[in-house]
């Protein structure tokens, strides 16, 4: 399992890579439609659709892509107030289907779900495009706040976990894992921030951005409320999956499951951070 997760994650990123650093946007974008339209594809087959409609629903969620690039909404929406309003529905949507629990998720109408499953890829591969507009600096930063707090509380749940989180939903999941996440964000800004100071990128990356907008106290506040959506991502995703009966989204990427699995953190993750650094 070890092996086949190691050479996945290296045909992954020898693909990404080039597309990362091209200077033109539509590589990038391109490549992350079709991961997109996977992981509609996944969404799909999650909420009850057969095969012929979950493929659908990946093609609607990339040709929504196609024509959003196709209008240059990538670039207006860099700096778009609009992502209030998708955190705002994020976190209040989040809360609400998170208390109704694993039973609450299939008792709402399957169309529903199918539509908010579609509009929730289409917003996050719109924000994805538009962070990497802002630049690359901007990009991977919102990439590794979520995989820090990812490991960080890995390490911290397995060391002090003691009180679950959200039992029902993700068992292996402790509050003491959510605050030792938060912590490895905060260790990994201030890293950053001095990183870009020495390379010159004083404000191109989102902690440095946070902290000329928000000093010291307000970066701290945004990134810990950045990590908290990426937990409510994450139990979201555990939740659709607990409530189809499956342990992972699908089997596309062989040792790690599937799209979804990747990206469930990021989905209001990358909303709220150009919505932080959009006013």
């Amino acid at each position: 399992m070890l092996k086949q997760r190691i050479i996945t994650a290296l045909l992954l990123l020898a693909v990404l890579l080039p597309t990362l650093f091209a200077a033109a946007l539509w590589p990038f974008a391109l490549l992350l439609l079709v991961m997109i339209g996977a992981a509609g594809w996944e969404w799909g087959r999650l909420n009850g659709l057969g095969p012929v409609g979950a493929v659908a629903l990946g093609g609607l969620v990339a040709a929504g892509g196609l024509v959003a690039y196709g209008l240059g909404w990538p670039d207006v929406a860099a700096e778009g107030a609009g992502w209030w309003l998708a955190t705002a529905a994020w976190v209040l949507g989040g809360a609400w289907i998170l208390r109704r629990g694993v039973a609450g998720w299939p008792a709402l109408s399957p169309r529903l779900r199918w539509i908010l499953g579609a509009l929730l890829l289409w917003s996050v591969w719109l924000a994805m495009v538009a962070a990497k507009a802002r630049g690359v600096n901007f990009l991977l930063s919102v990439f590794t706040l979520v995989w820090a707090a990812d490991i960080a509380a890995y390490f911290g749940g397995r060391a002090f976990g003691r009180r679950k989180l959200a039992p029902a939903i993700s068992p292996g999941k402790s509050w003491e894992g959510v605050w030792s996440g938060m912590v490895g964000v905060l260790v990994l800004a201030v890293a950053w921030i001095a990183l870009d100071r020495l390379t010159g990128q004083s404000v191109s990356s989102l902690y440095s951005q946070l902290l000329e907008r928000l000093g010291f106290v307000g970066l701290a506040v945004a990134l810990l409320f950045l990590t908290a959506m990426s937990v409510v991502g994450d139990l979201f995703e555990s939740l659709v999956k607990r409530s189809a009966g499956a342990k992972d989204s699908s089997a596309l990427l062989p040792g790690h499951g599937g799209v979804l699995d990747r990206i469930d953190a990021l989905l209001p993750v990358f909303p709220l951070a150009l919505a932080l650094c959009s006013f």
